[in-house]
């Protein structure tokens, strides 16, 4: 799965971690991710992020 980096603080999403204390459950995609949801480092939107190249 893609992961995904936010362009203010440098957090990254691995949808094989999630993001268990938002709510979101591992193996989830950064696609799937409700808009609603923010970094959870510096509380960016979904819109600050921007995929990683591996």
């Amino acid at each position: 799965m893609k992961k995904y980096r936010c362009i203010v603080c440098g957090h990254v999403y691995d949808p094989a971690i999630g993001d268990p204390e938002g709510g979101i459950a591992p193996g989830t995609s950064f696609e799937s991710i409700p808009d609603g949801w923010v970094c959870p480092d510096c509380g960016a939107t979904k819109a600050d992020f921007e995929l990683i190249d591996d």
